[in-house]
């Protein structure tokens, strides 16, 4: 079944016809653009086109108008009729708009969105964007006891040298051109390792990795992030277990295939406990212990583990920062200075009150921050497995249950109140339900001087959802100005960013932002963010 919506608008170059798809982007890209609208419209429509097995497709003449067409199809298909299923192609705009069967649907969890786009020759085609095996990977015919590797590249050359090198160092090896690909094969395939490049189509690299490291099946996973310099810490931080800089050469992969082989081999992940106080470093050993994927030693100060680290590989580091003699600040200094150590990860784990100077100090060097309270354990147990990349499924049962409830327990969002500030009312309502379901009270600002105005009458809200793009006073300034009130300094304030716009996430933490999260907003990745500062 086709619906089509026609316009007699001033139309869309072709150059820019799949652009339009993505979020935050016009065809007049310009800052000073003549016409309205968030961006999100299309990207938005597109994954609900998704949802319902369909597609969207697009007819436009420079100074003519444009002819959006969404294809759905007339009965559900079965998973077993569409698996495999070869895209097909139309002969023409007027032919596929007349034979809804020119266009073939994929079933809607094989997460296979494709848009429709119009060639030079003003034909309709189908522009596959998710091919079922563009490179001719190992996929066909896996075997168990394989050693598979997911590469998961947009650059067509640099993903055959991966799938050449991934051969080579014994991997059957899998390839993804996109970012949400990538997600449906780590699924489907459950690879031993994933190389993964931040910038990708559809789905970001950031957003992958995100999903990844918060879905229990996948996070174990040893991820290998190819970026600029820019985004290593950012991609460490989120469970990354290293880091190549582009651009990439075959030696350079061929060194993260086998540091990806040798961790792989590695059954058992060492983790240094730095503590001075006996009972709580007894308590972290055997909260993280009691299972034969990991092995612990655990230290009182900073000299002693400065020992540990020279003659000993660890994978992660708890730190507590009030140590005797040489502070856990100037241990992680330290640590994090010495080029062997700059991709250890370091969870600081500490009862210290600390300033927003000393928050701000330690981030450049910490990848987590937990501050000890009453659930502070669970949150240890689930940073530690993070970075130790221990598989969920294979934890001791008490283990297993305290991060289950951890990760599925919305107890921590009843009762919060929380300020959304939007001047996108769809926007707002859509965040509002999902939070409301969870027993949040939701409070809403259209404007930045709105938010300042909501805040001064409910000095007890929780937590703020600050979106960047509004009029008049946009959320940098909003953000800056609820940071000048001495009550609302330490209010966590999470900013809703455009993944598109280049700086967007540098300005929102310069701006006094506890954390961002990029646009279209994935309601799962919010709620993880959210019960984050939610504990604190």
């Amino acid at each position: 079944i086709a619906f089509s919506v026609t316009d007699t608008g001033i139309g869309i170059p072709a150059d820019k016809l799949r652009l339009i798809f993505e979020a935050f982007q016009q065809a007049d890209g310009t800052t000073s653009r003549k016409y309205g609208g968030t961006g999100l419209g299309l990207s938005i429509s597109r994954e609900i086109a998704r949802v319902l097995g369909g597609e969207i497709g697009v007819e436009s003449r420079i100074d003519k108008g444009s002819t959006f067409t969404l294809y759905i199809p007339a009965t559900p298909r079965s998973p077993e009729l569409t698996r495999g299923v070869t895209p097909a192609t139309s002969e023409g705009s007027e032919g596929a708009a007349a034979d809804a069967s020119a266009v073939t649907f994929m079933e809607p969890r094989d997460e296979t969105p494709r848009v429709l786009v119009e060639s030079e020759e003003n034909a309709l085609t189908v522009n596959p964007l998710l091919l079922e095996n563009p490179l001719g990977d190992d996929r066909e015919g896996l075997q168990w006891g394989d050693r598979v590797l997911l590469v998961v590249e947009h650059d067509e050359d640099l993903a055959r040298g991966a799938l050449e090198a991934g051969r080579k160092s014994g991997f059957r090896t899998l390839i993804a051109l996109r970012g949400d690909t990538g997600l449906a094969l780590a699924h489907e395939f459950n690879p031993d390792g994933i190389i993964l490049d931040m910038e990708l189509p559809a789905t970001d690299g950031l957003a992958v990795l995100e999903h990844l490291k918060h879905h229990p099946d996948t996070r174990h996973i040893p991820v290998h992030i190819i970026s600029s310099e820019d985004h290593r810490q950012r991609a460490l931080r989120a469970g990354a277990v290293a880091f190549i800089e582009k651009p990439v050469s075959q030696p350079a992969l061929e060194e993260a295939l086998g540091s990806i082989s040798a961790f792989i081999d590695r059954r058992v992940k060492n983790l240094l406990v730095v503590d001075d106080d006996d009972d709580a470093r007894k308590s972290i050993v055997e909260l993280i212990g009691g299972g034969d994927d990991v092995s612990i030693s655990a230290v009182s100060s900073s000299e002693e583990a400065v020992t540990e680290l020279e003659n000993k590989h660890f994978d992660c580091m708890v730190l507590d920062l009030k140590l005797p003699q040489m502070t856990g600040f100037t241990l992680l200094e330290k640590v994090k200075k010495d080029e062997r150590f700059v991709g250890l990860p370091i969870i600081i784990y500490t009862g210290k009150d600390l300033t927003r100077k000393e928050e701000t100090e330690l981030k450049k060097y910490a990848e987590t921050i937990i501050v000890k309270d009453v659930n502070s354990p669970e949150r240890l147990l689930d940073e530690t497995a993070l970075f130790l990349h221990r598989v969920e499924a294979k934890l001791p049962p008490e283990k297993r249950r305290m991060l289950e409830q951890l990760h599925s327990a919305d107890v921590i969002f009843q009762n919060k109140k929380i300020l959304i500030v939007d001047d996108d009312v769809r926007n707002a309502f859509a965040l509002t339900n999902a939070l409301e379901v969870r027993g949040m009270e939701v409070l809403f600002a259209e404007t930045g001087m709105d938010a300042l105005e909501v805040l001064k009458q409910h000095v007890d809200v929780d937590l703020v959802l600050m979106d960047v793009m509004m009029p008049e006073m946009d959320g940098y300034e909003t953000t800056r100005k609820i940071r000048e009130e001495p009550q609302f300094k330490k209010i966590p304030i999470v900013a809703l960013t455009a993944k598109a716009m280049k700086g967007d996430r540098e300005k929102c933490i310069a701006s006094g932002a506890s954390d961002y999260i990029s646009k279209p907003v994935e309601i799962d990745q919010l709620l993880s963010l959210m019960r984050v500062w939610l504990y604190r």
